[in-house]
């Protein structure tokens, strides 16, 4: 399974339900490495997509609310259920995307790490643990890239020692 955030320096990713930036590069690397896979996300970062589903994924959508069952997507209500229907899938081709509770439940059970690292601090109301001191280590990092009057980064981090998740029981 695979972790995929834009993130700030003090580890910020939104403010109101929203992206921190809007970063055009960003939104083109999330594409790239989620099309034709699996993302899994929490009911408010599902509802917060400007299309949803997103196209040419599977998503799979984390949420106790049980009357939330939208079209063209599968609902699961705990970790069981979400190991169970992740059995069926390459582990490879496993994206958590969101919010910050679902990247913390999941972060340990994640190898790699696509993080765009935005070279700011900023106060904001939804912060994710850090990566780096939760067991990853950095593997790759681009140039830097200027877009939006926003500095940023995207790097690669992995977990030498993820939690497994295939075949366990609950």
């Amino acid at each position: 399974m695979n972790l995929i955030v834009a993130v700030t320096k003090n580890n910020a990713i939104g403010k109101n339900n929203k992206l921190l930036f809007h970063l055009p590069s960003d939104l083109k690397y999330f594409k790239s490495k989620t099309i034709n896979n699996v993302i899994i996300m929490g009911k408010t970062t599902y509802l917060s997509l400007p299309k949803c589903p997103l196209p040419n994924r599977t998503t799979i959508v984390m949420s106790k609310d049980m009357l939330f069952n939208p079209p063209n997507t599968i609902v699961v209500r705990n970790l069981k259920e979400l190991f169970k229907i992740l059995n069926n899938y390459d582990d490879d081709s496993i994206y958590v995307c969101g919010g910050a509770s679902i990247y913390n439940l999941l972060m340990d059970y994640c190898k790699v790490a696509y993080v765009t690292v935005v070279d700011e601090i900023i106060s904001a109301d939804t912060y994710i643990r850090d990566i780096e001191k939760s067991g990853f280590r950095l593997e790759s990092s681009s140039d830097p890239f200027l877009e939006n009057g926003h500095i940023f980064r995207f790097k690669t981090f992995v977990n030498n020692n993820p939690k497994k998740f295939q075949n366990i029981e609950i």
